[in-house]
């Protein structure tokens, strides 16, 4: 199920836009003059499916509706006139499924609060009086609805509205929408209290952030990796026992396949996976092949297969990203490299001596480095498969050679996650010739 078009009217009061998506091409660009309502719609459309109703509430429109392309759509409507939606502010959604009855939903202005308290197992208490969200910048009391925003923001945890019909649940549930924002070099994160064991929001540079969260994910992989490997190492000789010779796999294939573990290895260890000196197992040579030793090497490599496949998506994806970002980063004499242990490793030299080497933070890379770095790395590592992803401004303190190659970057990336892109620029440089995937912002007729 994918959004097919979205259109809005009363958009501040002025606007009335129609927009529909690229399906085949899969990115639609959306440009405009400043204060159009490029990313209020990007907004709209987020706050709606991730439940972030304050946040929707605060946005001025009359109507918006987004069409999925199995012809169903869904309307959502602003001071209806609707007797159920007769109270100032509220929202009412229509869900239009083919030819059956128009479903109806009214949220209502919120009418209690909430108190979240932040414990090592997330716990969240809800009185019936105000009372005061704790933990934050300062203490403030929040709205049920705001509550649950700020608590999503920086938890692993998702609260639901409990009001929502099943319905516009399962519809969420089908549409992944995520909104990558302008201002993307800042991420608040959970603060583990040591005194009070208590979790609290934090603000830490997002590319920091990015790093510690991949050199954890190629450290899980890695822990993966070996669970695999001491599963079919125990089992190994039994299997050597009962293989079956087999006249079909030919010396030549065999030293082919050898060929091709070497060759993923060294791919691993080049992007940190696996190192150097990881398994004496992989340096079997091909002529060391004959006939008493062919049925044992076709299980190990059927094996060494196995084990090597549980690094395939996370190491396509961080060899795409080496490759984008290195190609970018070689003009100031950058180079990022990735390990388990710190995740991103940024290296800076001139000339070819390695004496002129020096590590550097993620940090210290300039704002376009690391926004390029954190944009590329949420469309590679955080998004859901077959998303559509709300990018606004990619163009944002990036040099006008890399707003050049942005779209033919993001259309590799689009094309191995299995994305959607729907972006709101002002560039002409990102778009270059591609305006065919572009969608004007226009005003009302004079």
């Amino acid at each position: 199920m994918r959004i097919k078009q979205i259109s809005v009217s009363g958009l501040f009061g002025i606007f009335d836009h129609v927009i529909p998506l690229n399906m085949d091409e899969r990115i639609t660009i959306i440009h405009g003059p400043n204060g159009f309502g490029k990313t209020a719609i990007l907004r709209i459309l987020n706050s709606f499916f991730n439940s972030r109703y304050a946040e929707l509430r605060a946005i001025p429109f009359r109507n918006f509706r987004v069409e999925f392309d199995d012809t169903t759509s869904v309307e959502i409507i602003k001071n209806s006139d609707n007797a159920e939606d007769s109270e100032t502010n509220n929202i009412g959604f229509n869900f239009y499924n083919h030819d059956s009855k128009p479903a109806y939903f009214a949220l209502k202005q919120p009418d209690r609060e909430v108190f979240i308290s932040y414990g090592s197992d997330d716990s969240i208490r809800e009185q019936i009086y105000p009372l005061i969200f704790r933990g934050y910048s300062t203490e403030k009391t929040l709205s049920l609805e705001d509550s649950v925003e700020v608590y999503d923001s920086f938890s692993s945890s998702k609260l639901k509205l409990k009001e929502e019909p099943d319905w516009l649940e399962k519809l969420k549930d089908n549409i992944h929408i995520r909104l990558i924002e302008s201002q993307r070099l800042l991420n608040v994160v959970p603060n583990r209290s040591s005194r009070r064991s208590v979790e609290t929001p934090s603000m830490l540079s997002t590319v920091s952030a990015y790093s510690d969260e991949l050199a954890k994910l190629m450290q899980d992989k890695f822990k993966e990796y070996g669970t695999t490997s001491q599963s079919l190492d125990r089992t190994f000789p039994v299997r050597v026992v009962k293989q079956q010779p087999s006249t079909d796999l030919t010396d030549e294939q065999l030293r082919h396949q050898l060929y091709e573990l070497e060759a993923t290895r060294s791919r691993l260890i080049e992007v940190g996976l696996l190192d150097k000196d990881e398994d004496a197992e992989f340096q079997i040579q091909p002529q060391d092949i004959d006939e008493s030793t062919k049925n044992a090497l076709a299980v190990y490599v059927e094996d060494v297969g196995k084990k090597l496949s549980v690094f395939a998506e996370i190491a396509t994806k961080i060899d795409l990203l080496r490759k984008i970002i290195n190609n970018k980063f070689a003009y100031s004499y950058k180079e990022i490299n990735f390990s388990k242990e710190k995740g991103f490793v940024v290296t800076t030299s001139y000339g070819s001596s390695l004496s002129n080497s020096k590590t550097l933070l993620p940090t210290d890379l300039s704002s376009g480095e690391q926004h390029e770095l954190v944009l590329l790395y949420e469309l590679l590592f955080k998004v859901k498969p077959n998303s559509l992803v709300l990018i606004d401004e990619p163009e944002l303190s990036l040099h006008v050679g890399w707003q050049v190659q942005f779209l033919k970057d993001l259309q590799d990336i689009t094309q191995l996650a299995d994305l959607n892109i729907l972006m709101a620029t002002h560039s002409p440089d990102i778009i270059q010739d591609r305006w065919d995937l572009t969608v004007e912002l226009k005003g009302p007729q004079k």
